[in-house]
């Protein structure tokens, strides 16, 4: 949950955008489907992150008065 997890997954997901990109561009299947699957993976994880985020911030309280 820290920075350095959010900063790796970013980066993971920039990685592969660009061997999708690397793939299409040079007609190689295996690249863009693995770089497809990085940028997945990525996202899920970003997702995950931000998820545990709000988790241990919500105290239960929005909205009580």
């Amino acid at each position: 949950m820290s920075i350095f997890d959010k900063v790796k997954a970013k980066a993971e997901e920039l990685l592969g955008r660009a061997e999708q990109v690397y793939g299409e561009s040079h007609g190689d299947a295996a690249a863009t489907v693995a770089g497809e699957a990085h940028v997945m993976e990525a996202e899920a994880e970003e997702d995950q992150l931000e998820r545990d985020e709000r988790r241990h911030d919500d105290d239960g309280l929005t909205g009580a008065r």
